[in-house]
């Protein structure tokens, strides 16, 4: 379901009328300035927060129009994934006059909140970022905004206005049947605990289902916080197929930890893809550097960011049931075994 599009931006005269009190009122209170009380300005943020409004910080003059950015709003800049992403934005949006401008959520729902709201009120001409999740006052600023919002990286979810991305459960459910049609029977799971990496959480998930279906019990989990790098991979794989070792396969929440979990098994002597397979999450440039192909999905990072660009420029028409939904692709590499 797509919630639908306003048929005009948000003004004064709606947190007005919201509240209770004058426009006068209001843009003290949205200003920071006057002599308004507690109760009433509780009233005013309270109407603005609930209605999405945002203030305008285009001078007086140019108060009716939209500027040449586009905010991009992404939840981290150390993930290997993003500079794909905005890379394919870039390239799209390079010839029609309009600048991507990045705000960081850090996974972070309030601070989203926060990055909205900043980039908002300077009237871009347009919003792309990253998930489907979001607070109730991020959905309300993004369905009042009178402009074109796109979320990206997935489709497994309800939309505010249109929507790119992949199916991370039908991702998870094909890596989990890739896995099983190679014989693996013995499981073992090392992802991301993060609870506001949503797209992971939906991949177990889709992961675990296409093992269900083909009887096969996911026997072991290992889990980490924080940001992902090849050392915790070292250590997170050392550490489950020392408490697991009869395991015969890992699948690997992302490249990067699945890449370090490959160099352990390296180390270690493993006969890979024989004794045991590897497989991660997202087809990173990275790979192509190591000396075993690691198996991966590519999550069509780069066509996800030109679609998502080439929506917000009006270079193409936004499909009738506002989601386009890549299909991703799995990468079978050197660590499982052949069909």
């Amino acid at each position: 379901m797509i919630v639908p599009r306003p048929r005009r931006p948000l003004t004064l005269r709606d947190v007005s009328e919201a509240s209770g009190v004058s426009e006068m009122t209001v843009s003290r209170v949205l200003r920071n300035r006057g002599d308004v009380s507690a109760a009433t300005r509780e009233k005013v943020l309270t109407a603005a927060k609930t209605l999405g409004y945002v203030p305008n910080k285009i001078a007086g003059g140019l108060a009716s129009q939209r500027v040449n950015l586009v905010a991009v709003v992404i939840p981290s800049l150390s993930n290997l994934v993003f500079p794909d992403v905005l890379g394919g934005i870039s390239a799209e949006l390079d010839d029609t006059g309009l600048q991507p401008v990045i705000g960081v959520t850090n996974y972070s729902p309030a601070r989203e909140e926060m990055v909205l709201y900043d980039m908002l009120s300077w009237r871009p001409s347009g919003v792309i970022l990253a998930g489907l999740e979001h607070s109730m006052a991020s959905r309300a600023m993004l369905a009042s905004s009178g402009i074109p919002v796109v979320e990206i990286m997935d489709v497994d979810g309800e939309g505010i206005d249109t929507v790119v991305g992949i199916s991370h459960r039908r991702a998870g459910r094909e890596m989990a049947a890739r896995i099983v049609a190679a014989g693996y029977r013995r499981i073992g799971f090392v992802g991301t605990h993060m609870p506001e990496d949503h797209r992971a959480r939906k991949r177990l998930a889709g992961f675990e289902d296409g093992l269900a279906e083909a009887g096969v019990p996911l026997e072991a989990r290992e889990y980490y916080q924080g940001g992902s790098s090849l050392l915790k991979g070292r250590e997170l794989t050392e550490r489950i197929l020392t408490r697991a070792p009869d395991l015969d396969f890992l699948y690997f929440s992302n490249d990067m930890i699945g890449a370090g979990g490959l160099l352990h098994c390296i180390e270690a002597g493993y006969d890979i893809p024989g004794r045991i397979g590897l497989a991660g999450f997202n087809g990173v440039d990275l790979l192509d550097g190591l000396p075993v192909r690691l198996a991966t999905t590519d999550a069509r990072r780069v066509d996800i960011g030109r679609r998502a660009a080439r929506l917000v420029a009006g270079k193409d028409a936004i499909p009738e049931d506002r989601v386009i939904a890549l299909t991703p692709t799995f990468l079978p590499g050197d660590t499982i075994r052949a069909l």
